[in-house]
């Protein structure tokens, strides 16, 4: 609101420095200072009115160190971190781009569905919450919703050569003369087509069509590809935001790897709106996307404002208001970015915790009905908690946690160079 105020203001050349909420990194800068003020000030009301109403977590005897001194801690403090995405959002973005659209429905939806999880647990004592089938069912309902949108909407293009995308039969949306950065004075030809075409490292061309998939006489069915997108996009919302409600299990360890990730997607959003930057990193241009630097620095000011509250000792919990917004988040941000198959490295702590808990159920089960006795390969699961039976403390395990995951998004943007 902010934005089309300051935009409206603009045509009165004698107001200073309206102008600069042209500037991306401008409005980013603005996003994440609000998304922090809001977090931190706000955060601290909100903590407060979840002592008053007695929202505790309750706490399972696991035998972890220091795990009984949290029972009663207050939880759905994810609340915080959704307002304080969604006010800035509001406030700076563009509110007429569909990646920007895309973005508020993903947080308000896991939301809501998180939600809803705690307030059974919470206010209903049920402790199993939201029946599974209904989470899986909401998180499929986004899925939905990305999907159709990003195939069906012609502002979710991507630039390619004419000829690139004559010959691959693309659906052109338009067409423009563009000079070639890398030698002066050429010009190219390009269209501006949608595809569900995705970037990927190591592959000549950095990129791949999941058409390819499919059976060849299915290939250029729009129907199928459509199909098959659906269901691509829907398994990854799903299990991302499963997985960062796996990973949130001691403090701060959710927060801050969710803040590490959104700065990366931060940095893909913006390289992937700039010609210049798209051409030599040999990705995908993506108009409008430049709007997603601004989401993205909201979502970076929020964790890291929540995790004034949640660091070790948490005053709050984000419960799974928080966790599965998070994880919502991060997959339909990567899904946006064309960049999901990325996901497998920067979201590789969420992944990590994800497979140790498949891992470990699925090895319990396979020795019960061979042996007798179920055996563990973690000493307990999600791995977080194998290293807390180790004896390391929590809080120096959520630290070399974060480092991990700032050495994989390294390697997610380094990856982006080989191919």
């Amino acid at each position: 609101m902010l934005y089309y105020l300051a935009k409206w203001l603009a045509q009165f050349e004698h107001i200073p420095g309206l102008r600069l909420f042209q500037y991306i990194t401008f409005r980013a800068g603005l996003a994440i200072l609000l998304s922090l003020l809001i977090s931190m000030v706000l955060g601290k009301r909100i903590v407060n009115w979840l002592h008053r109403l007695q929202i505790g977590e309750s706490v399972r005897d696991l035998g972890l160190s220091g795990q009984k001194e949290k029972e009663g801690t207050p939880t759905m403090g994810g609340i915080i971190i959704i307002i304080a995405i969604l006010v800035p959002t509001l406030l700076l973005c563009n509110l007429n781009n569909v990646y920007v659209i895309l973005m508020i429905v993903s947080t308000t939806w896991m939301g809501i569905i998180g939600f809803i999880d705690d307030y059974i647990k919470v206010f209903l004592k049920q402790k199993e919450g939201l029946d599974g089938k209904f989470k899986i069912a909401g998180q499929i309902g986004l899925g939905l919703i990305v999907a159709i949108t990003m195939i069906n909407s012609d502002e979710t293009t991507i630039r390619v050569p004419l000829e690139t995308a004559e010959k691959s039969g693309y659906q052109i949306i338009n067409k423009s003369v563009i000079e070639d950065h890398k030698h002066e004075g050429t010009f190219s030809d390009v269209a501006y087509v949608k595809t569900t075409a995705t970037n990927v490292p190591f592959l000549k061309g950095n990129q791949y069509e999941y058409r390819y998939l499919l059976p060849r006489p299915l290939r250029d069915s729009a129907l199928w590809v459509g199909l098959l997108f659906v269901l691509i996009v829907t398994f990854i919302i799903t299990a991302v935001s499963n997985a960062a409600n796996l990973t949130d299990g001691i403090d701060g360890l959710a927060t801050g790897v969710s803040a590490i990730i959104g700065g990366t997607l931060g940095i893909l959003a913006y390289v992937s709106s700039n010609t210049i930057f798209a051409e030599y990193l040999n990705i995908f241009y993506i108009p409008y996307t430049s709007e997603l630097v601004v989401f993205c620095a909201a979502f970076i000011g929020a964790c890291i404002g929540f995790l004034w509250y949640n660091s070790f000792p948490a005053q709050v919990f984000m419960g799974d208001t928080g966790s599965l917004t998070l994880g919502g988040i991060i997959a339909a941000l990567a899904i946006i970015l064309r960049k999901e198959l990325l996901i497998p490295v920067l979201c590789g702590i969420f992944l990590v915790e994800n497979l140790s808990v498949v891992i470990q159920v699925g090895w319990f089960k396979y020795t019960k009905r061979k042996y007798g006795t179920g055996r563990r390969v973690f000493l307990m699961a999600p791995l977080h908690h194998h290293f807390q039976i180790q004896g390391y403390h929590e809080a120096k395990i959520v630290t070399r946690f974060w480092i991990v995951g700032i050495l994989l998004a390294v390697l997610t943007i380094i990856t982006l160079k080989i191919r």
